[in-house]
């Protein structure tokens, strides 16, 4: 990694080991002998007019309300070096912006007489009479690469932008401005919030730091993506295409999986090098848990073998440049061939799925899609002798002694983000109506501990999950990860073929 200079507009840069040239013969001479930058040719992108439909509908909830939506900063991972960027989901809803964002965006709602104005505000690029581009390892783009201007972006988006100082002028203005109320995604940018906080302290907007609207922004931002539209659904279909793709390549390196002391690493990154060729990464942390690691839920260490015999448990996702991203698991026969109660776990569990799936349709209650998945799972582990009680006495409220094998639950709301629309109340969630858009996860499993002793030897360490993708239709619903083999003779046929 290239050594990084200092800046007076780069806090974290390292003044103590600065190189940078500073004499003034070195300014004028990097300064010039540039060539005119063409023209972008910057067309509006496809999401621009829903995400002003998005903007519109905020806004008919919040008349007179600034609302503030940032992207958020650039997070720190050590020392001058940061996590890779990622803008803050309702932030990208909201814009249509998306791995392109440059960081510390902020979108902001200005209240007008019918609605809101809204305006983009970033840091543009910078001239080459600043020392900026070459001195600033932050945001310089020497060091980042160039950065878009306020006309490129406004075209691209279709959305009214300004620079940075401009926004200095609106959080100043808060200050002496007590009539207008303002709201702000809180966690997106927690420096900017904390100014905010102090901004309508000093304006007698607040006698205290109250977040209660703050949280039914967060709230309403957050129910505005249950039902997804076209846009949305078609970027959703490509995740999971290029999701496919990955657990082919997968299959593909076993050989050299298998062959690997740390084979899970090689899961990972195998299947990480999918989503960085086809999107912009993958929509959350893989987990390639092999053997007994299947029946750890959220396994990402990933730093076992992947042995032949055992099962190779993998939930996985492509996240696309929109920040669109699939969520699949496959559990995959690392020999190619179940074993004789593999299959009988598999198939148990495929079998969950597949009756939670049968009752997918418009009007349905969200929680009921878990509950006909249960049946299925308490049905199975009775059967094999693992429950005190009957099935139908275990599914009893105040029971549930099948959910030992399965404590997660079975679906939840996909988009944006892995786990979407996570600040939604219950009533429109969990105890909610699905409604014909809504993209959802089925995901069954059974996780039988290595040390598990109400089940017998054979089943202990045994995991299997099967995730799905689900879209509601008008009079159902489409797996839109059924093209992703699902059944255990199909598992087998795609090892074979792979």
């Amino acid at each position: 990694m290239a050594e990084q200079t200092a800046s007076t507009d780069a806090p974290r840069a390292t003044e103590n080991r600065s190189t940078t040239p500073a004499s003034e013969t070195f300014r004028t001479y990097i300064s010039g002998g540039w060539a005119d930058r063409p023209a972008s040719g910057a067309s509006e992108r496809p999401v621009a007019a829903r995400a002003a439909e998005r903007r519109a509908a905020i806004s008919r909830l919040y008349p007179g309300v600034r609302v503030i939506v940032p992207a958020g900063p650039a997070k720190q991972r050590s020392n001058d070096t940061d996590y890779p960027y990622r803008a803050h989901s309702a932030f990208a809803h909201l814009t249509g912006w998306g791995s392109d964002t440059v960081a510390g965006s902020v979108l902001v709602l200005e209240p007008t007489g019918s609605g809101h104005d809204a305006t983009l505000y970033f840091r543009e690029a910078a001239g080459r009479d600043s020392d900026e581009f070459y001195a600033n390892p932050e945001i310089g783009e020497f060091w980042t690469g160039r950065r878009p201007s306020l006309d490129e972006v406004a075209v691209d988006l279709g959305l009214p932008t300004a620079g940075l100082d401009g926004l200095e002028a609106v959080l100043t203005g808060l200050e002496a401005e007590a009539s207008v109320e303002t709201l702000v995604v809180r966690e997106a940018d927690g420096a900017l919030t904390d100014r905010l906080d102090a901004g309508r302290l000093l304006a007698g907007t607040l006698d205290d730091v109250d977040t209660a609207r703050d949280a039914e922004l967060a709230r309403d931002l957050s129910e505005l993506r249950l039902v997804k539209d076209g846009f949305e659904i078609a970027e959703l279909r490509r995740a999971v295409d290029a999701t496919h793709r990955g657990f082919d390549d997968i299959i593909a390196d076993l050989p050299a999986i298998v062959a690997h002391p740390r084979g899970e690493r090689l899961v990972e990154g195998t299947f990480n090098r999918r989503a960085r060729a086809e999107g912009n990464t993958v929509g959350y942390d893989t987990i390639a848990a092999s053997g007994p690691h299947a029946c750890i839920l959220h396994w990402t260490r990933n730093d076992g073998p992947v042995v032949p015999g055992n099962l190779v448990l993998i939930d996985a996702g492509v996240e696309l440049d929109s920040y669109y991203t699939a969520d699949i698991t496959r559990t995959l026969p690392v020999s190619g061939q179940f074993t004789d109660v593999q299959r009988r776990v598999y198939e148990a569990v495929r079998e969950a799925a597949d009756a939670a799936f049968a009752i997918v349709r418009p009007g349905i209650r969200f929680k009921e899609v878990h509950a006909a998945a249960m049946q299925v799972i308490a049905a199975k582990t009775a059967e094999w002798g693992f429950l005190p009680v009957s099935a139908e006495e275990s599914l009893a409220p105040d029971a549930g002694y099948h959910r030992r094998y399965m404590v997660h639950g079975t679906s939840h709301h996909l988009g944006l983000d892995v786990h979407d629309c996570g600040q939604a109340r219950r009533e429109f969630y969990a105890d909610g109506l699905v409604e014909a858009g809504m993209v959802f996860t089925i995901e069954p499993g059974l996780y039988f501990q290595p040390d598990d002793l109400t089940v017998t030897e054979e089943y202990r360490g045994i995991g299997v999950r099967i995730e799905d993708n689900i879209l509601v239709t008008l009079d159902g619903a489409e797996n839109l990860s059924a093209g992703i083999p699902r059944t255990a003779d199909e598992v087998e046929g795609w090892m074979r073929a792979g």
